[in-house]
């Protein structure tokens, strides 16, 4: 069983840096998510965060309103998550508030991650839900996508 769950953890980032490589054409950090119920994409969502002139339309918020519209409810049960970069404060809020079941990242983010590196809020026990979490799926993808997208915005201004 943790074979065939490593494998589809593996399949649905994939589709998260799909969401992600958006961003990067509208030259937006490239950030992807997507949200899987039963087998199926109910939610999706990358950065727009300059596009949209929206501080909170990170990739997991914009995915997490897709899939609440899909379902017609607030309450994700059931439902994973998977983003190439781990939550940021905001977000892992949102993951909780939505009750989220599992949340699968890619890569650290050493600056505001909150699923492990600065701290854990997904997994506080003081709230009123916690979430199982995975990290490192694709960890070189996800990694390399930010990588180059920072290298490249950076020789631009130089």
């Amino acid at each position: 069983m943790e074979e065939e769950q490593r494998k589809a953890d593996e399949y649905w980032m994939q589709e998260a840096i799909v969401e992600a490589r958006k961003a990067e054409a509208l030259h937006e950090v490239p950030i992807g998510a997507v949200i899987v119920k039963d087998g199926e994409i109910i939610g999706r969502g990358y950065n727009l965060r300059e596009t949209s002139h929206d501080p909170t339309a990170h990739a997991e918020m914009v995915a997490i309103r897709e899939a609440s519209r899909h379902l017609d409810a607030w309450r994700l049960l059931g439902c994973s998550l998977y983003v190439t970069l781990e939550p940021c404060p905001m977000c892992a809020g949102a993951i909780v508030q939505s009750r989220i079941a599992r949340v699968i990242y890619g890569t650290p983010d050493p600056k505001a991650g909150c699923a492990g590196t600065l701290m854990n809020l997904l997994q506080d026990n003081r709230f009123n839900h916690t979430t199982e979490l995975v990290s490192g799926v694709h960890q070189q993808a996800c990694a390399a996508l930010l990588t180059e997208f920072f290298r490249r915005l950076r020789s631009r201004t130089t």
